[in-house]
């Protein structure tokens, strides 16, 4: 198997950084070329998105939180996603609620006000889709629910999900850097995400 991934983008950091957590090996390829998909990687998966893992009998597998799941049913010790059905339900609930509500917002303010995103308002096509100024102004008010509602949640919860690591802070952690790499910081009221974010941040996968 390989996973085809591009260094830069929330998406693919998600499943190295699941992986780094699972001490999984897997042979990877980046696939960008410049601030664009490879040539090449297009005619080999249409969708033209990252991350994409291929298996040995060329079942492509896109979507980091499919693929994901793919390696955690291959090894369910650590377990990311939840064991038994409440906390598997309540990962998906909040990482999903991560994914969502916080990255989504970003890359709305992103895709719609970078230079290098003129005629890429949408991912996973090559058709040109104009940016919409507007939808810069409602992707910070998006993010600022966001953080708003996730700080409540870690007022009483160690990580996003609970009391154990999860992909729900997985994909959280892959939002927040994304939204700074930005330059969209944290709210300073926003305590519980700060003191939260410090110790995810500083697990070894953060790196991955």
């Amino acid at each position: 198997m390989k996973l085809y991934h591009a260094g830069g983008t929330p998406s693919s950091r998600k499943v190295r950084m699941f992986l780094r957590e699972k001490k999984m090996e897997v042979p990877m390829e980046d696939v960008t070329e410049g601030f664009a998909l490879a040539g090449w990687y297009k005619k080999r998966y249409p969708h033209a998105l990252v991350p994409m893992l291929e298996l040995d009998d060329r079942t492509q597998l896109g979507e980091a939180v499919a693929i994901c799941r793919y390696f955690e049913e291959c090894q369910s010790d650590p377990p990311l996603m939840g064991v038994g059905a409440r906390e598997k339900a309540i990962v998906e609930m909040w990482e999903r609620r991560a994914y969502l509500e916080g990255a989504g917002a970003i890359e709305e303010i992103f895709r719609n006000s970078h230079p290098l995103m003129v005629d890429r308002g949408l991912p996973g096509t090559g058709d040109p889709v104009p940016q919409i100024p507007a939808l810069i102004e409602r992707g910070k008010e998006r993010l600022h629910r966001f953080y708003q509602k996730f700080d409540l949640q870690l007022a009483d919860n160690r990580y996003v999900a609970g009391e154990r690591f999860s992909m729900a802070d997985v994909t959280t952690l892959c939002a927040v850097d994304f939204g700074r790499a930005l330059q969209l910081e944290i709210p300073d009221a926003c305590g519980n995400v700060k003191r939260w974010y410090a110790e995810i941040s500083a697990r070894p996968s953060a790196a991955a």
